[in-house]
């Protein structure tokens, strides 16, 4: 085990978005390496040249960011063990390519793609796992650099030895192994001349002094590969965590066609990164206790690999959008007021209002809404005016007397130059009880004219909010157009 200050590192590939799953893992690796007072590192594994999609690079940075993972060394920050991206690390893997097939550990290969595909039909007519049968591995030296010399094609390939026994020490799943026969001679360099996954990773995660590999469950089948590089280098190995799959409500693995997937998609859709973050730490890792609500700096004094579980983890939507509303509601009314002026709404609603305005909206809305977009939705009557008027309260809320009642308010309210909550209440409770009726009978239709809905926040809240002109003109509006 690695006692050292650890180094991890996050090596996402730049193939268009972050995954939820990525997410984690980036967060895990962020949280481990701030816990132990370690160093973070970005690297981009872009050597699968028909996977980049432009812009892929920095939208993951810029993703990152938007969730606070700051990384202490990657691209655009300055570190000792750069570059840190891959394709601007070929001629470092050649290198290490030329020791392999020198000490025998890895060799090259001209088979053609359609003997690769015969094999592999004929390995499966079989009921044998593919894999490749080391056809080039006695070629004579004289052969091959004839074959080079000629511009032949070729890939190169590990050499794995037969009937071996490989065993991984993880923190999440403990002794893990593997017989090398199930273990194929996978290709290290491309006929591109780009170096393949298993090689580049292996080869930078000991160049970068990284100490842990902390990466998905899907890379655990991977990992004999890893761990006879570096045995064939000589290379000590690092401490490896796998993390558990994340999975649908029906636990079969998280699917883009079964939900949101993308980390981008979550932020488009109003959800804080604090709860995201929040929610995805949860996703595998549990601190013992109860407690569900986390900051990042409470994560980060509380996280450790050893409390990571090995099952997989189920995305649960609705709990991340309880998260997501606690979150909200804890922020200061500032904070609020700052996410409802860059909250991209498509009339700019709360454009025109001061900050005294939308924090007493805040103050009222606060425990009824789960997202920001939701203030403009469950509350339109606070920024805009409106002509309609919910039927079914209609139909239901007014009466024969509404018109007359809603006339009396009008009337002593106009009678005041000033007036404030508690003056709308006393209003009302007197027109009530002039007219012999219960509070109830007014409420609904003035809540009807002034919002043009039947529910809400506080009636004497909206009333104060939106001031004594509105509702004088609200009151005057609807009694013309729902007697129309």
């Amino acid at each position: 085990m690695i006692n050292e200050t650890p180094r991890v590192r996050f090596a996402p590939s730049p193939t268009g978005y972050l995954h939820v799953g990525g997410l984690r893992t980036a967060l895990y690796n962020y949280l481990f390496a701030k816990h132990n007072n370690g160093t973070f590192v970005l690297r981009i594994e872009d050597t699968d040249r028909t996977r980049l999609v432009q812009g892929a690079v920095e939208n993951l940075i810029d993703t990152l960011k938007w969730a606070g993972l700051e990384y202490d060394e990657g691209p655009f920050i300055k570190g000792d063990f750069g570059p840190y991206i891959q394709s601007d690390r070929l001629d470092i893997y050649k290198k290490y390519v030329k020791e392999l097939i020198d000490n025998n550990k890895a060799y090259y290969c001209f088979c053609s793609t359609e003997r690769l595909e015969k094999i592999r039909e004929e390995q499966q007519q079989l009921k044998l796992q593919p894999k490749y049968d080391k056809h080039c591995l006695c070629l004579s030296k004289e052969e091959i650099q004839n074959r080079i010399a000629n511009g032949e094609p070729y890939v190169v390939r590990l050499n794995v030895l037969p009937d071996q026994l490989i065993r991984i020490e993880d923190v999440i799943r403990g002794t893990v192994e593997f017989n090398s026969n199930i273990v194929d001679d996978q290709v290290l360099l491309k006929s591109d001349g780009f170096p393949t996954y298993h090689l580049a990773n292996v080869v930078d995660d000991h160049l970068m002094k990284i100490t842990h590999v902390i990466r998905g469950e899907e890379w655990l089948s991977s990992t004999p590969k890893h761990v006879l590089l570096y045995d064939y280098f000589g290379w000590e190995r690092p401490v490896f965590a796998h993390l558990p799959l994340l999975l649908n409500l029906d636990r079969k693995k998280l699917s883009k066609r079964q939900s949101d997937v993308a980390v981008e998609d979550f932020r488009d859709k109003g959800f804080l990164k604090e709860a995201l973050v929040n929610f995805v730490a949860l996703l595998g890792w549990t601190a013992g206790d109860d407690v569900e609500f986390y900051y990042l700096d409470e994560l980060i004094n509380k996280f450790s690999l050893e409390r990571v579980n090995k099952s997989g983890a189920v995305f649960d939507l609705d709990k991340l959008t309880w998260l997501n509303a606690e979150h909200l509601r804890k922020k200061s009314n500032p904070e609020i007021i700052e996410l409802i002026r860059k909250f991209n709404n498509s009339d700019n609603a709360a454009k025109g209002f001061n900050d005294e305005y939308l924090s007493k909206v805040v103050d009222c809305m606060r425990e009824r809404i789960s997202f920001i977009h939701e203030l403009f939705e469950k509350a339109p009557f606070f920024f805009n005016e409106f002509d309609c008027y919910d039927q079914e309260v209609i139909q239901k809320r007014w009466k024969d007397d509404s018109g007359k009642l809603l006339s009396d308010f009008l009337t002593l309210i106009e009678s005041k130059d000033t007036v404030n909550k508690q003056d709308f209440e006393d209003i009302l409770h007197n027109v009530a009880e002039n007219n012999n009726v219960g509070s109830a009978r007014i409420i609904h239709p003035l809540r009807l004219a002034v919002s043009g809905i039947g529910i809400g926040p506080g009636l004497y809240d909206i009333l104060d909010i939106i001031g004594k002109e509105k509702v004088i003109f609200r009151i005057k509006k609807a009694l013309e157009l729902i007697k129309k």
